[in-house]
Parts: C-alpha cells; structure tokens; sequence
C-alpha cells in the first residue's frame, strides 16, 4: 500500500525522521517518473525528465513557503542515489547531496537496468548518459557517499561508489565516501544506522552556512561518533 495515512513512521537509515527534528524540511517519497513518449523509451530522455522533476519539487516546497530554493540539499538510497548524482551532474538547484549505495557507472551493469531492457551494446549512448560517473567533473557542489562494504545487489556492488569518488576528486571535486563495515544493500546495525541518518556537524554546516562543507578527499569507514 502507497500513500495511506494509516501507515507506522518507521525509523531507519533512510528516516527523514533525524532531519526534521534538526529543522530541516523533508520532501519525502518524492515522485520523479520516466516516461517515454511515442517511439522512444522513458531513458531515452532520463536527464531531462529527472531535471524537470526536480526543478519541479523545488518550485513547490518554495511555493508552500516551507522551503529555499536557495537552501536546498537532494538524497537517495540506491536507485536514488543514482539520481541524486545525475542531478548535482546535471542542475544547480541543489547546494549538497547525499548518495546511499548507489549505481553511477551504468557499463558496470551492461545487460540491462531497473527497467531498461537494452543492453550496453545495443544502447550505448543511453548508457553513457545516464552515467554520473560520465560527467563527473561537473559534480562541483559537496556530495557525501555512503555504501555497505558488503553490498551483495548486483547492481550496485561498493566499486561503483569507489570509482564516482575518484573520478570526482580526481576533477577537484568536494566528495567524501564511508563505508559501512559488514553491511549490505541495506544498513542495519545500530551504529551504522546512526552514521547514515544524520550525522550532526553535517546537519549543521547545512543550516548555518547553507551548503554542506566537508574534507574534500576522504575516504572514511565510519562517521566519528561524539
């Protein structure tokens, strides 16, 4: 069931939960759909439409007057980690983000993807497209990474996370990846849990300097605990 109000707020790695209790306000569950229209298929034109989504939820959450588009930071746990970077790729809407075990080098899947059922060698220029990995000289604003270490979904095994990391610093980029000990594609122990879902300084240098600023070139295995 989607969308009943009857549904229990659970607390997890991906709870919006630690971020409102720091002042922030969350657009939660967001919808970005992919279509296609006549011959073409919805990837055909996934960068536009992910864009125009976007510019879409930014213009509203203003608009209702709880929101700055100024002030505006973007997150996502697998598939939306994969958008996440496409859109700090690709936008200026956004002053940080946050990826969760993430797909970001689509060669790395050849033979297909959520639900794209051409192959690499048939489409390789939707490949190439929709790769943050593609573009990622212009991922200029701070992206924090976090992946499971033992990441076992075939699609977004930890080298995905390691290789955007290094092509972004690589291109003078302000990036940090951690690496969750022992976890898979979902994080479950307490303490990682706590690592993913609000770290405070981070929360903080959002707020107060509107923008996320962390140690460009860091890779970490764990947030540092106060």
């Amino acid at each position: 069931m989607r969308g009943s109000q009857y549904r229990f707020t659970r607390v997890g790695y991906g709870s919006a939960i630690f971020w409102v209790t720091r002042g922030f306000a969350v657009m939660d569950a967001t919808e970005m759909p992919i279509v296609g229209e006549g011959n073409k298929e919805p990837n055909d034109n996934f960068i536009e439409q992910v864009v125009m989504n976007a510019e879409a939820a930014a213009d509203k959450i203003t608009s209702m007057g709880v929101g700055d588009k100024n002030r505006l930071a973007v997150g996502g746990h697998s598939y939306g980690a994969f958008m996440t970077a496409n859109l700090m790729a690709h936008t200026d809407i956004f002053k940080a983000g946050i990826a969760r075990s993430g797909a970001y080098n689509r060669t790395l899947t050849p033979f297909g993807f959520q639900n794209e059922q051409r192959t690499y060698w048939q489409a390789p220029e939707v490949y190439y497209k929709m790769s943050p990995f593609s573009y990622a000289d212009k991922i200029k604003e701070p992206l924090l990474m976090i992946h499971g270490e033992a990441d076992n979904n075939s699609g977004t095994f930890p080298i995905q996370s390691e290789r955007l990391y290094n092509a972004i610093k690589g291109n003078g980029g302000t990036v940090r990846l951690v690496f969750l000990p022992q976890e898979s594609h979902g994080y479950a122990a307490r303490k990682c849990t706590a690592h993913a879902v609000g770290n405070g300084p981070m929360a903080d240098e959002i707020r107060e300097r509107r923008e996320i600023t962390f140690r460009a070139g860091h890779i970490a295995r764990l947030f540092p605990l106060k």
